[in-house]
């Protein structure tokens, strides 16, 4: 089964922050939980870049402090993934 660009974030944002496979993710803000710290976002970028081929620059990185401004952020990169 094909899973949607969302589906795939999640489970990229699940991965990298080491939360359980059913996690909610969708309302996830930068350090509203402790596992997501500067280490962690630096892993969720990579993870984010690696799943689906884009190259985040730096002030990306900065701006993107939610899962939703992550969607966004693929959105910008041309992955259609920001239908929230």
């Amino acid at each position: 089964m094909h899973m949607s660009h969302l589906d795939r974030l999640r489970a990229v944002f699940r991965s990298s922050l080491n939360l359980p496979s059913d996690a909610e993710v969708d309302g996830l803000e930068y350090r509203a939980i402790p596992q997501w710290d500067s280490l962690a976002h630096m892993s969720l970028i990579a993870a984010m870049e690696d799943e689906f081929s884009v190259m985040i620059d730096t002030d990306e990185m900065i701006d993107m402090s939610s899962f939703a401004k992550a969607a966004r952020l693929l959105e910008r990169h041309g992955i259609g993934a920001a239908a929230l």
